[in-house]
């Protein structure tokens, strides 16, 4: 996939993500989050299924990349709990 490719389904990802665990960011953070989510998402299920990484933009590689970006998220949310 190509840079522009990246941003963009980075940013849908992430912002898919915020709408499930309910936090709000911007365009920008909403497209890092997706983008380490898809790396994350990606680790998860290789650690389940013992598939290597595919990159494609399809559905199931969208949700494998939500999946990862809610669970950056969760963990954010965790940690940024705990400083209060």
């Amino acid at each position: 996939m190509g840079l522009i490719t990246w941003l963009i389904f980075g940013g849908l990802a992430g912002w898919v993500a915020s709408l499930i665990t309910g936090t709000r960011h911007g365009c920008c953070l909403n497209i890092v989050v997706g983008v380490i989510g898809a790396f994350i998402g990606g680790f998860l299920m290789q650690g389940l299924t013992g598939e290597g990484f595919t990159i494609h933009f399809d559905l199931p590689s969208f949700a494998v990349a939500v999946l990862g970006a809610v669970v950056l998220l969760a963990v954010a949310r965790l940690f940024a709990g705990r400083r209060r």
